[in-house]
C-alpha cells in the first residue's frame, strides 16, 4: 500500500483514467464494430454513414491520449479502403 499523500492521490488518479479510457476504448471498438457489421453486409450506403460515424470517435481516442495516432491512422485507413472497394466489388 502506498505511504505518501502523493503517491495515494497517484494511484486515485490512476483509478480514473483506467475506468475513463476503458469506456472510451469500449465506445470505440463498439463503432468500429457496427462499421464492420455494415461492411459485411456489403450495404455501401450504411457502411459509409457508420464510417461517418466511428472516423471521430478514432480521432477523438487519439486527442484524449486513450489510443496512439499512428494505430488510429492505420485503422482509419484500412477501413476507409474497405467501405471504398464495397462499391468496385458490387459494380463488378
Amino acid at each position: 500500500m502506498a505511504n505518501t499523500a502523493s503517491a495515494r492521490k497517484r494511484i486515485r488518479q490512476n483509478v480514473k483514467r483506467v475506468a475513463r479510457n476503458k469506456a472510451r476504448k469500449s465506445r470505440v471498438r463498439s463503432f468500429v464494430r457496427k462499421l464492420e457489421e455494415a461492411i459485411a453486409t456489403g450495404d455501401k450506403a450504411a457502411a459509409q454513414e457508420a464510417f461517418r460515424a466511428a472516423q471521430p470517435e478514432l480521432q477523438r481516442a487519439v486527442t484524449k491520449g486513450t489510443l496512439h495516432a499512428n494505430t488510429v491512422a492505420r485503422k482509419v485507413s484500412r477501413l476507409s479502403a474497405r467501405v471504398k472497394s464495397l462499391g468496385t466489388t458490387a459494380a463488378s
